[in-house]
């Protein structure tokens, strides 16, 4: 039977895992805005198997999420295990492994965008979960990372690719995978390496998403022609603008692209809000703040509007706040 990615339209729009923004609420809001599919933020395989509180309330979800792929990370294959298994029993469409984080703590520990160092271990974790998996599994990587010194000699550099992880993998039954353009030591600026994208495309079997730097319609059609991949996968660049998703599709599609105005932005921040606190209470008011400070980039005073939306106690201080803009403006 197909799996879910399967059955997805071409180019794929899925919403890439962010540590901090990628909760229930905002899943919620991309898929309502026209992503395909959603990703939770990453949590510890270590977390989950010791029945973590904060992780597990990570694994919660909204049915009208679905499809969302829940995402771990870290290197031990006995909790990769666990965490699978568990994603599975709570009815995740798919689970999704991150060799990709360049977060110095994570590459710390050996796990993230390391683990690129080292393809024939990556392949002893993807397989320790794919023996205990029914679920689609699907991985995110980087496009590279420098080779420890003790590695190479001296005064030369070698550099870990994406492509020597899809090497070693790519007879193994893995569906998707993301590519994050730039390398470890890039972080999130600087160009995409467009050209080690559009080489995992040739060589992966399965599905491939481009991610990293998308902001824009052009953006997208830009990396698609060039790379040749399924699908992208829209970070940062969805932020205050969830709508991102169904600009693309009228784009793609020839359509005139949908331009919200200021009520339409606010109706759709209120209706962000609202989910948050449903979904979490007022914790869930408390870290949709960084969502809102983004909701007010290029409205009307910027910067004061930010400001209060940051300092937000309650919803009616975000819908008065919001609702001054229309006032002001």
């Amino acid at each position: 039977m197909p799996s879910f990615w399967q059955q997805l339209a071409k180019p794929i729009l899925a919403l890439a895992p962010m540590e901090g923004y990628t909760d229930s609420a905002f899943r919620l809001l991309a898929r309502e805005q026209g992503a395909d599919v959603v990703y939770t933020e990453f949590v510890s395989s270590d977390a989950i198997a010791h029945r973590g509180k904060t992780a597990l309330a990570k694994l919660t979800f909204d049915p009208a999420e679905q499809p969302v792929v829940a995402q771990i990370f870290g290197r031990d294959p006995a909790a990769f295990v666990t965490a699978a298994k568990e994603i599975e029993r709570r009815g995740f469409a798919g689970l999704d492994l991150n060799f990709g984080c360049p977060a110095r703590k994570v590459i710390g520990s050996g796990a993230g965008v390391a683990l690129l160092r080292d393809p024939q271990y990556a392949r002893r974790l993807i397989e320790s979960v794919l023996d205990v998996l029914t679920i689609p599994l699907s991985i995110k990587i980087r496009a590279s990372i420098r080779a420890e010194r003790r590695e190479v000699a001296p005064d030369t550099e070698q550099r870990h690719t994406a492509l020597d992880l899809i090497e070693a993998i790519r007879d193994l039954p893995v569906a998707t995978v993301m590519v994050h353009g730039r390398s470890f030591e890039q972080g999130f600026s600087g160009g995409l390496d467009v050209e080690m994208i559009r080489a995992v495309k040739q060589r992966f079997p399965g599905l491939v998403l481009a991610n990293g730097g998308l902001r824009t319609v052009e953006d997208v059609e830009h990396l698609l022609t060039a790379t040749g991949a399924d699908g992208v996968g829209l970070a940062r660049g969805a932020l205050g603008c969830p709508w991102l998703f169904r600009q693309i599709r009228a784009y793609l599609s020839g359509r005139d692209v949908p331009e919200l105005s200021w009520p339409e932005i606010r109706a759709v921040a209120e209706r962000h809000a609202r989910q948050a606190v449903a979904a979490k209470g007022g914790r869930g008011l408390t870290e949709l703040r960084k969502h809102l400070a983004h909701y007010a980039t290029g409205q009307p005073r910027a910067a004061t509007l930010r400001a209060r939306l940051v300092r937000a106690a309650t919803l009616d201080d975000v819908r008065r706040t919001l609702a001054e803009v229309t006032v002001h403006a």
